[in-house]
């Protein structure tokens, strides 16, 4: 076990890769603005000060945009799709309606599985993009997004990736940089993109946000074009790695292939079946 000090919070590191954060939080309630009553202050190491915060305001705001039910024209579909492949004898998916109720957290998983993927190297770990940050950007995306209709969860996700760059502030700095703000909903002195103000960082945002624009509109072609498996297969691998390939090929093994609308539902059902986020459990596909 081993333990690494940040500038707000400790982490400790287990065995496999598992982790648990702790942070000294300060009861520090407000006299108004959203979920005031759990808002508190946490210390900033480097700063020397006390900080806004607000996790258990945070978590209320997900799960209020959570709650927003998706509009798709294939629901349906979806559901049929499901049923077939209950009876097919194959790998048992989750009830579509289970799957539709809990969206935003398996999107969000894919996201942060797509990022760790980009930024896999040591040296680029470093300039990813924080999971808070992306976190609120697909939160506040998916809240405009979702009571809109939509053919499937897929392109849903893709409405969502192209909206979250305008989802936080821009302000242009006297020496041509950009300064990115992005208030916490539940905290809003706490600036949740206070991370990404640096032009290395910036950059390797915009960079993976084209690249996940790129793959998933890879994924759907190859879904609405009916390109085949292999195609499918190396346009999930590259997207979200070996993980996502062996879990759709395992999943398609002896089935045939199914139309594009019960294809791009039922990709994103086997994705959350079994979220994992740490290497000590039994990974599945698109852990967060």
């Amino acid at each position: 076990m081993r333990l690494r000090r940040w500038e707000r919070c400790a982490t400790l590191e287990y065995a496999e890769g598992m982790c648990a954060d702790i942070a000294p939080v300060i009861d520090a309630p407000l006299l108004s603005g959203p979920f005031a009553n759990s808002h508190g202050l946490i210390p900033d190491r480097e700063l020397r000060l006390f900080g806004s915060t607000n996790p258990r305001g945070y978590a209320k705001h997900f799960d209020l945009a959570a709650a927003i039910s998706p509009n798709f024209s294939t629901t349906e579909i979806a559901v049929e799709a499901m049923d077939s492949a209950k009876r097919a004898d194959v790998a048992p998916l989750p009830d579509v309606q289970e799957v539709f109720d809990r969206l935003l957290c398996r999107l969000v998983q894919l996201l942060k599985l797509h990022r760790n993927v980009t930024f896999g190297s040591v040296t680029a770990q470093d300039l990813a993009p924080t999971s808070v940050f992306l976190t609120t950007l697909a939160a506040m995306a998916y809240a405009v997004e979702a009571p809109l209709p939509h053919a499937s969860p897929l392109e849903l996700l893709l409405d969502i990736v192209e909206r979250m760059p305008l989802q936080f502030e821009r302000r242009r700095l006297p020496d041509g940089s950009e300064e990115w703000r992005l208030p916490n909903p539940s905290a809003p002195s706490d600036n949740l993109a206070a991370s990404m103000n640096s032009p290395a960082r910036q950059a390797a945002f915009r960079s993976w946000h084209r690249r996940l624009l790129d793959d998933l509109k890879r994924i759907l072609d190859a879904i609405e074009y009916r390109q085949g498996m292999d195609v499918l297969l190396e346009a999930v691998q590259t997207a979200f790695g070996p993980r996502g390939f062996h879990a759709v090929q395992q999943m398609e093994s002896g089935r045939q292939e199914r139309s594009r609308e019960a294809g791009r539902t039922i990709l994103l059902a086997s994705a959350g079946a079994t979220p994992v986020s740490v290497a000590a459990r039994p990974h599945t596909f698109f852990g967060g």
